[in-house]
């Protein structure tokens, strides 16, 4: 008998369901064999490229202080995070998908289900390692915010667009688009 992995649900289409279930706040974990002094050396470089480019006003990415040197939580090898806001997503994974040299990086959401986000919502930049999720929670009460005093990510007071904002760009997307033979049609329902 076999197991299916797939689920005959459809994904969500409702525009305001969509909009607030969006994800705000993402991860980014930087992986090295800790007892590799060249990796490590090359992990803490990427860290202060981080923090330059931060302070020049690239994009906004928060490396946690610490830096583990050994495996902490879920993570079996030595790491630091990286806390970027959705704003700052596109901008931190694309220096970091050119510029990680050989280093490893986990990319998850940050949302209530934490297991969830480290097992099935992640991404990797280079090899995958594999994670002891004992260590995480099922499900949490409140998303886990992080830096609210700089209120971005969960803890923005604005939306980045109004529901009306997203449905202009939309409209004027396919309106553009219609000129376009590779691109796919919207179904018009």
């Amino acid at each position: 008998m076999s197991v299916s992995t797939t689920s005959n649900i459809s994904p969500p289409t409702d525009l305001e369901e969509v909009v607030n279930s969006e994800v705000r706040e993402w991860h980014f974990h930087i992986y090295f064999h800790q007892r590799n002094a060249e990796e490590h050396q090359a992990a803490l470089e990427l860290r202060d490229a981080v923090l330059r480019l931060r302070r020049d006003g690239a994009f906004v990415a928060v490396p946690l202080f610490r830096v583990n040197t050994d495996p902490i939580g879920p993570h079996p090898v030595g790491s630091y995070e990286i806390w970027v806001p959705s704003s700052s997503f596109s901008a931190v994974f694309s220096y970091l998908c050119l510029n990680r040299g050989n280093l490893s990086i986990l990319v998850h959401p940050l949302t209530r289900e934490q297991r969830k986000d480290h097992e099935v919502r992640n991404a990797w930049l280079g090899p995958s390692f594999p994670l002891d999720l004992s260590t995480l929670p099922l499900k949490s009460e409140e998303i886990p915010l992080q830096y609210p005093s700089l209120k971005l990510g969960y803890s923005s007071d604005r939306p980045d667009y109004t529901i009306e904002d997203r449905l202009r760009i939309g409209a004027n997307v396919e309106r553009i688009l219609r000129g376009e033979k590779e691109a796919a049609r919207a179904p018009s329902n």
